[in-house]
Parts: C-alpha cells; structure tokens; sequence
C-alpha cells in the first residue's frame, strides 16, 4: 500500500501516523520527491481501510498496488533514482561504463588494466576477489589479498570499484569498496541480500540464471526493506535452450524494467554472450534501448586469463567499443528520455 500525503504536510501530523501504522509491524518507508511526499507500506495492511486513510487531513490518496515489491516499484517513485558513486553516478542521464578484468591475478595486471579502461573512459573498475565456479577445482580468486590489489588500483586511478561479495563472512572486507556486487548465483541469497540493506553502499544485484523480471526485483527489495536504496539492477542473460552463445542477453528487460521500477538499470555484455566479438554489437544495442550503464570485462592478455578469457576484450578492443557507444549515445537517449 502507498499513502500520498498532501502538499508540505505538517511534521507532527507525519510522525503521528507513522507511529500509528508501525503499531501495527507495518514498515514504513517515506520517499520525498520534488512535488509529494509518499509512504510505501511493508508488511500485513489488509487490516488498514485506504478509505478511513483518505479521510485524514494530512492525506491525499491512499491505495494498495499490485506489486509485491512496494519500495522498488516505479508506482511509489515516479522518479528515476540516482547512485552516487565516487566522484560519478548511475543513472540521471550519466552513463556509466563499469569494466576490468573478471578476476584479479596480480597487481601488476589489475592496474595495468585500470589504468587502461581509465584512459579510454570507463567510470568505473570492476575485479573480482572471490570467484564463485561451476569446478571446485578451477580458479576460485585471490580473495582478501585480491581485493587489497583492487583497492590499489583504486588509489593509482581513482576509479571507483565494484567487486563481487559470496558470503557475509566477507563482509568486513568491503569497507573500501564503491560498488558491492551480489552475482547471479547469489541473488536469491536472502539473508546476504537482508545484511547488504543495512550496509549504505551502492549494490549492484545481476540478474539470475533463469530468473524473472519480478524475482530481480523481489531480489533488490529485500536490500531496501533494510534502509538501503541504493540499488543498481544488471541484465547480464539467462538460460535458454541457444546453445551458440554462453547466455541469452534479454535486450528486452531494460524497457520494461524501466517501466516496472525507478532503479537505474545497466547491462552485461560480457556474460551475457561468453564470446568476445559479440561485446561490441550487444554493447551498441544495450545503449539504443535505454539502459544507463554497461559492464565490461577487460584483460591485458585474455588468451592468458586465469578466468574467462574467451569473453573478455584486450584493452585496445575495449577503447574501440568506447568510441562506438559515444557516437550512438546522444541519439538513444533521445528516444530513451534519459
């Protein structure tokens, strides 16, 4: 249930019936915008009459919504919402480009490549630490001592970085880190997805394997049912029956996802295909439907990668995709209204 409440309503009025829904271990979460002020309800409202609700003074409109993700909704939030990250954002019309290799491998490599990405205008440096595998018997990441090679490439940069979490024993590892990615395997992980509400840090959810639009969404209101909102949603494929290519890249989740909810949204060419020629066209195509951000995966020597080194781009590659997206860029988001 959402609670649109009047124009500039008054403080004593607001806090009174707060306090009287949470009485009833009903969440309350407020959204000031530009012209309202909005109340999402989480919990048990059947026992709360929108109509008694309507009749307050402070009051506009009160009505339940379909939705079973009220904070991530685009209904309780017209607008888009913005993540600051660093000295950039996601979303609000920058876009934003997140590329590095899959996984650290040395801190020769990590800045090599970060200063690479930089050069050619990435906003962004990702690098995975932890590396959840199909094998227990293949490259599993540096972990701590990787995230530490992360971090430097972070200080010789300046480049915000995004990295993978696996478990929340990692968690006190983090405190550096821009971005807190929760990766495909992991985006039903609920009690990691509940602890990430109550970090304050940009969390970057990719879509599941073989997920639905709506449990993508399930996913990130279980971070903002703890405080958190700052939410980044990425397409990166699903499973399907194509076996040509390492995934599904399902263009057409960027649209509708900007139609279900106010979160920024970016896209995966990378894992998305598993083959690196196709990062440029699906990277082309990401940008003409609307999406605010890529990610990228970027290596000094992938014939060499410790870790997908069949989709990943050699630095060079990565600056001609760069070219190719700025020259489409002003025309999507024309049509986009971004």
């Amino acid at each position: 249930m959402i609670i649109v409440l009047k124009k500039n309503p008054q403080p004593e009025q607001m806090n009174r019936l707060i306090t009287w829904l949470e009485s009833m271990n009903i969440a309350v979460h407020s959204i000031q915008g530009e012209t309202q002020t909005v109340l999402g309800l989480v919990g048990d409202t059947t026992h709360v009459d929108p109509e008694m609700l309507r009749a307050l003074d402070i009051v506009a409109d009160a009505r339940r919504i379909q939705e079973p993700y009220p904070n991530a909704s685009r209904r309780l939030h017209e607008d888009d919402t913005i993540i600051p990250v660093g000295d950039t954002q996601v979303g609000g019309g920058v876009f934003s480009v997140i590329a590095g290799p899959c996984s650290i491998e040395s801190e020769e490599q990590i800045c090599e490549v970060a200063r690479a990405v930089k050069r050619s205008g990435a906003t962004m440096l990702r690098g995975g630490a932890f590396k959840p595998r199909t094998s227990p018997y293949t490259f599993q990441g540096l972990r701590g001592h990787g995230l530490e090679m992360l971090l430097e490439a972070k200080r010789i940069t300046e480049l915000p970085v995004v990295t993978e979490i696996m478990d929340l024993s990692q968690l006190d590892l983090f405190d550096e880190v821009d971005v807190i990615q929760v990766g495909a395997r992991n985006m039903q992980n609920f009690e990691l997805l509940k602890e990430l509400g109550h970090t304050g840090k940009p969390i970057l959810i990719k879509r599941g394997l073989s997920s639905t639009l709506q449990e993508l969404l399930m996913s990130a209101e279980y971070v903002m049912a703890g405080g958190n909102d700052q939410i980044i949603l990425c397409e990166r494929g699903i499973r399907t029956f194509e076996t040509a290519t390492r995934n599904t890249l399902d263009l057409a989740a960027v649209p509708m996802l900007k139609k279900m909810t106010h979160l920024p949204v970016i896209v995966d060419p990378s894992h998305a295909t598993g083959v690196s020629w196709l990062v440029k066209p699906m990277a082309m195509a990401a940008v003409a439907c609307g999406a605010d951000g890529l990610m990228i995966e970027v290596h000094n020597d992938p014939s060499r990668a410790l870790c997908d080194g069949a989709q990943s781009l050699k630095p060079e590659e990565f600056d001609d995709v760069m070219q190719s997206v700025r020259a489409i860029l002003p025309y999507a988001f024309q049509r986009t209204g971004g």
